[in-house]
């Protein structure tokens, strides 16, 4: 019986013993949270922006022209077979099959065409030398008929008036038959050329469409102009072109061969923070592949006109990022994290932002542990965190949010209000 009291009494003594630990850790982790130090060192001004890799200059694969210059109306291409977007790939090798439907279809048409054509000219050229053959028997005979009445004319000299009348009457009307067929000859003549130059001119203008057509056909397999690795172009709606995807006819674009060796990062910056983006700013990127690798860069371009962005009603800015060097884990569409280094400031006091208060007079204040509400001169401030000009000194701990007993607290700083207001006055 002696022996289970002193258990019991053991348990008690640890239990409370573990009791008054929870109670001290606990009070130790809520005084700690209610408090914050104020910190020296070196205080940046950034704004962060998601992105994702492009290439400074890249060569473009295109679909066959199939419109300028030509004799028939271009339409979209489709995009039956291509190679996987990362392929690494030589000049020359294939990239992309389109779809030959639309323009083999185009090509029967037309050789078609070209046959009857020339089929009607050589049909032609046969009636028309027939033709102006026997025309021209036809003048050979009428002068043979002009000579035998001129021979009459001269072999009645001695007959009856009448009868030399007679003769030299039908001597004129046979020379006149005969004009007359020497004119409709050339006339004939000048009829079949042009005709024969017409029907040439359509079956050339078909020759040529047809030459067209099988120029175009030839380049529905796609291949490499250069050597690289493909990536796929998007579309104006941001979509990848592949297979089953169609090729704008105005834009004939079917993929890309980025260089490498000069990489961007394209982010968006909203149209509140763009007036702080400068070329030439210090850019930390951190990629989604690589979250414990870091690159450097600096603002390479800033557009100049707004945009608005799928899901989104704010206006933002497209800026490029240079990133500095060549690294061969880079890859085109990767996904990067970037931190735009607006500003650096070596040496100065900061603590975060809730730390900082102000009344209706827009004084700024803060409440220190040592029960004061002390008046303070603010700087600039990050996402987190303000720096503190005057009014605090490193390691001095503030509360992170209003004390329930702050009108208790004394006020201390009031010399520093008129240089609050300048500070204020100096930011407008």
């Amino acid at each position: 019986m002696k022996r289970t009291i002193i258990i019991t009494f053991a348990v008690i003594i640890v239990a409370l013993a573990g009791l008054f630990a929870f109670n001290k850790i606990a009070s130790q982790k809520e005084n700690d949270s209610l408090f914050a130090e104020a910190v020296k060192g070196n205080f940046e001004i950034s704004i962060s922006a998601s992105g994702e890799i492009v290439p400074e200059n890249s060569i473009d694969i295109k679909a066959p022209e199939v419109s300028r210059g030509r004799d028939f109306r271009a339409s979209d291409l489709k995009i039956t077979d291509m190679v996987a977007e990362g392929t690494m790939v030589k000049e020359g090798d294939y990239i992309a099959t389109l779809d030959r439907t639309q323009y083999n279809n185009m090509l029967k048409d037309e050789l078609e065409r070209l046959s009857t054509y020339r089929n009607n000219l050589e049909m032609k050229k046969l009636d028309t030398a027939v033709t102006l053959n026997n025309l021209r028997d036809a003048i050979r005979n009428q002068r043979h008929t002009v000579e035998e009445a001129e021979i009459t004319l001269r072999n009645s000299k001695y007959e009856p008036p009448s009868t030399i009348r007679q003769a030299e009457i039908n001597v004129d009307k046979q020379k006149r038959l005969l004009e007359q067929k020497q004119r409709g000859y050339e006339l004939r003549v000048a009829q079949a050329k042009r005709d024969i130059r017409n029907q040439t001119i359509w079956a050339n203008r078909i020759e040529r469409r047809v030459e067209s057509l099988q120029e175009v056909l030839s380049g529905f397999t796609v291949t490499a102009p250069a050597s690289g690795m493909v990536v796929y172009k998007r579309d104006r709606r941001g979509n990848k072109i592949k297979t089953g995807s169609s090729v704008n006819a105005f834009d004939r674009t079917v993929a890309t061969l980025p260089d490498l060796s000069t990489l961007l990062s394209k982010i968006y910056v909203s149209e509140i923070d763009i007036r702080r983006i400068k070329p030439g700013l210090d850019v930390e990127i951190r990629v989604d592949a690589f979250p414990d690798k870091a690159f450097r860069g600096k603002i390479h371009t800033v557009a100049n006109i707004g945009e608005k962005l799928e899901n989104s009603d704010s206006k933002v800015f497209e800026v490029m990022v240079k990133i500095n060097g060549t690294d061969a884990a880079l890859r085109p569409a990767m996904t990067t994290s970037n931190k735009v280094i607006i500003s650096t400031y070596n040496d100065v006091i900061y603590i975060p932002t809730e730390c900082v208060h102000a009344g209706l007079d827009k004084i700024p204040y803060v409440y220190t542990k040592n029960k004061t509400k002390q008046i303070v001169v603010t700087g600039e401030a990050n996402d987190k965190n303000i720096i503190i000009e005057k009014g605090l000194k490193p390691k001095q701990l503030v509360y992170t949010i209003q004390p329930e007993n702050a009108e208790e607290f004394r006020t201390e700083g009031e010399e520093l209000i008129g240089s609050v207001m300048a500070s204020a006055g100096a930011r407008q």
